[in-house]
C-alpha cells in the first residue's frame, strides 16, 4: 500500500508540473530529502528518480519559465569554485574510487543550489520551497519522534522508516538538521502566506518543534543536545520577556530530566569527560592527524582522503580503584567534523572557500535583517524575520558540522539556496528604491517610479 502511494504521490506532482514546471524544482526538493525511491518496495526502487526530476525541473525553467531578475550571485560564484576544485582534487584523490563514488553526489548537490535561486525570484517561490522542505524534513522528524516517544531509539539504533545510515537518515546529521530548521517552522508558521497563520498551522509548528528536540534523545546524539542549546541561546535575541524564557527552560530541563532513558543520560555525560569515550577520543585522534595530513598535504587528498589514517587511540576510565588507561590502533576513521573533512579532503584552499560561503551567507543575512526590521512594510518584516530564521538554522547547522561530516549535505546546500534567493529578492525590492533616494539629491533630476517587484507566482 505504501509503495502505492508513494507512485501515484511521485507520479501527480509530476503531472502537476506540465501547468507549471516551478511544481518539477518543489518536487526535486522533497524527492531529495525523503529519498521515497529508498522507502518504496518494487515499482520506484529501479527509478533514477532524482535524475528525472533534476533534468524537468532544469529543462521546465529553461525553456517555459520567465527568468526576469534572475542573476548569479557572489555565493553562487563561490560554489561553482568550490565544484570546479574539487573535481581536480578528485583525478588527484588518494584513493579514486571511493573519491569518485562521493564525487557522483556532491557534484549534484553543489550544482543544484547554484541553480535554485534563478528558480526562486518571488516571494511566494521561496516560501513554497521552505514550506517543502520543512514538511519533507518533518516526515522523517516526525517518525523519529514518534518512536522515541514509544520506546523505541538508542544510538545508532533508531531507524527512520528504513534502515539506512546516510544522508539525513544517519542520526547525528538528521539531529543537527532536526533543530537547524525550528526556526524556519516557526517563521512560516507565523508569516507564511501558503497556509494561513492560524492555531492549527501554529500547533503544527510546535508540535514539530517538540518532535525535533525528541530526536537527539532517540538518537542519542550528543551533536542534537549541543545543537538544542545553542538554538535556546540565540532565540533569547527575539523574545520579548528573557527572564521569563530562561525560567521556562530550566523548568523544562528539570521536569524532563527524569522522564530521560539512563542510556541517554549516561552518553550525554561524555561531553564533559571524552577520554572515557572511546568515539570522542577517536575525534581528537581523527583531527590531530588531519592537521598534520593537511600539513604535508596543503591542497588535500581528495574525498575520502580518510582511509589512509592509522590511530592510536588511548582512553581512561575510573572505575573506582583508579584510572585505567587502555590504548587501541585503529585505522580508515572518517573525519567526524565538516572542518576537517574539507581541511583534510580539499586542502586550505578548499576550506577557505567553504568557509567564506558559510560566513558570508551569516553577514548577508544579518544585512537583510538589520535593513528592513524596522519597516512598516509587512512584506518587509517577513523577510526580515525569514532572514534571522535561516540565520539561526545556519549557526546550529555550523556548530552541529564541528561533530559531524556534513560539509556537503545536501539539505543543507537547499538552505543556503534559501539564503541566497531570499537577499538577491530583497536587492531587487529595494534597488529601484536606492535608486530614486540617490536621483532626489541630485538637483533638477526627475523622480523614478518605483514598481518593486510582486510576490506572486
Amino acid at each position: 500500500m505504501l509503495d502505492l502511494f508513494l507512485t501515484g504521490f511521485v507520479a501527480l506532482i509530476l503531472l502537476m508540473g506540465l501547468r507549471k514546471p516551478f511544481i518539477w524544482v518543489l518536487a526535486f526538493l522533497y524527492v531529495d530529502i525523503v529519498a521515497p525511491q529508498k522507502i518504496s518496495y518494487a515499482l520506484l526502487t529501479n527509478v533514477q528518480l532524482s535524475l528525472v526530476v533534476f533534468f524537468l525541473a532544469v529543462v521546465g525553467w529553461l525553456f517555459f519559465d520567465n527568468k526576469q531578475g534572475a542573476r548569479f550571485s557572489g555565493r553562487q560564484v563561490l560554489m561553482l569554485l568550490l565544484l570546479v576544485y574539487c573535481y581536480f582534487t578528485t583525478q588527484s584523490a588518494d584513493f579514486p574510487v571511493e573519491a569518485a563514488d562521493k564525487w557522483s553526489w556532491v557534484w549534484k548537490s553543489l550544482v543544484w543550489a547554484m541553480f535554485l535561486p534563478l528558480a526562486l525570484r518571488t516571494q511566494l517561490r521561496i516560501e513554497a520551497a521552505a514550506l517543502v522542505m520543512v514538511l519533507s524534513a518533518a516526515a522523517l522528524i516526525i517518525d523519529g519522534a514518534l518512536k522515541t516517544m514509544a520506546g523505541g531509539g538508542g544510538y545508532g539504533t533508531l531507524k527512520l522508516f528504513i534502515n539506512d545510515n546516510n544522508g539525513l537518515y544517519e542520526g547525528s546529521t538528521i539531529s543537527c538538521v532536526a533543530i537547524a530548521i525550528i526556526p524556519l517552522a516557526l517563521w512560516l508558521a507565523r508569516d507564511g502566506t501558503i497556509f494561513p497563520a492560524n492555531s492549527r498551522t501554529r500547533l503544527f509548528a510546535y508540535g514539530l518543534a517538540f518532535a525535533g528536540l525528541l530526536i537527539p534523545i532517540g538518537t542519542e546524539a550528543r551533536t542534537g543536545l549541543l545543537c538544542a542549546g545553542l538554538l535556546a541561546v540565540l532565540m533569547m535575541r527575539t523574545v520579548k520577556y528573557r527572564w521569563l524564557y530562561v525560567g521556562g527552560l530550566a523548568l523544562a530541563a528539570v521536569l524532563v530530566q527524569p522522564l530521560l532513558p539512563n542510556s541517554f543520560s549516561n552518553r550525554m555525560g561524555t561531553i564533559e569527560n571524552n577520554q572515557s569515550d572511546q568515539s570522542a577520543a577517536t575525534r581528537l585522534a581523527v583531527w590531530k592527524w588531519t592537521l598534520g595530513y593537511a600539513a604535508e598535504h596543503p591542497f588535500g587528498g581528495g574525498f575520502d582522503s580518510f582511509r589512509g589514517n592509522k590511530l592510536e587511540i588511548i582512553t581512561s576510565e575510573d572505575d573506582g580503584f583508579g584510572s585505567n588507561s587502555t590504548k587501541i590502533i585503529d585505522q580508515g576513521r572518517a573525519f567526524h567534523s565538516a572542518y576537517f573533512e574539507m581541511l583534510g579532503e580539499q586542502g586550505w584552499p578548499g576550506l577557505a572557500l567553504w568557509l567564506t560561503l558559510q560566513i558570508s551567507g551569516l553577514i548577508q543575512l544579518e544585512g537583510v535583517r538589520r535593513r528592513l526590521r524596522k519597516s512598516d512594510a509587512p512584506s518587509d518584516r517577513r523577510y526580515a524575520d525569514l532572514a534571522l530564521a535561516l540565520q539561526q538554522g545556519h549557526f546550529v547547522y555550523l556548530l552541529g558540522a564541528a561533530f559531524v561530516g556534513i560539509a556537503f549535505q545536501p539539505f543543507v546546500y537547499m538552505l543556503i539556496a534559501l539564503q541566497i534567493a531570499l537577499v538577491q529578492q530583497v536587492r531587487r525590492k529595494t534597488a529601484p528604491v536606492a535608486v530614486a533616494q540617490r536621483r532626489m539629491q541630485v538637483p533638477g533630476a526627475e523622480p523614478l517610479a518605483t514598481n518593486a517587484p510582486a510576490g506572486a507566482n
